[in-house]
């Protein structure tokens, strides 16, 4: 299992009570070997360390302003290529029976194309089968990258580190 991937998907998701009790061994497993790259670790040992110094309230607040709220800012990865365009649902439709045809059973009721829930696959795959299927969402990452930089949020560089890890061209580089 790729670590780093789960990782950013708990990162990324809602930061609900269980996750912000567990933030530190959240951070702790950043320590285990090749889980990821020291440039990768000092990222998210900061944004870790950011969250922890927030009251559970505030980022709460904070992220719902950031993802529920704003639309260039949504976390369905479909919507930042697609809008609310007619091939969305057929994308949506093709993504679920990709999960479907590979064995893998989603354990919450998200769309396909949440990011945290394509980062949960994207963990049960060997490293290369990791960065082949997100290179397929990059476009939608650096979109949601660019968005998030403009309004300064601390989430940016969470997904600066994916993009550069969905980058295939980067593999050798990353690992």
């Amino acid at each position: 299992m790729l670590k780093i991937y789960k990782i950013l998907s708990v990162l990324i998701d809602y930061p609900n009570d269980e996750l912000l009790l567990n933030l530190e061994q959240v951070k702790s497993a950043l320590d285990e070997p090749q889980c990821v790259n020291n440039q990768e670790r000092k990222i998210l040992r900061e944004h870790i360390e950011w969250m922890q110094n927030q009251q559970a309230l505030e980022l709460q607040g904070l992220y719902i302003q950031t993802f529920d709220m704003a639309a260039e800012h949504a976390l369905y990865l479909t919507h930042h290529l697609l809008g609310d365009d007619r091939e969305r649902g057929p994308a949506l439709v093709d993504l679920q029976e990709f999960y479907k045809n590979t064995g893998w059973q989603a354990v919450d009721n998200e769309l396909p194309d949440y990011l945290p829930m394509i980062l949960e696959y994207a963990s049960n795959l060997d490293e290369m089968g990791a960065r082949m299927f997100l290179r397929e969402a990059v476009g939608a990452i650096s979109i949601l990258a660019a968005n998030l930089e403009k309004t300064g949020s601390p989430y940016a560089k969470l997904m600066r580190l994916l993009e550069n890890r969905a980058s295939i061209l980067d593999a050798a580089a990353n690992s």
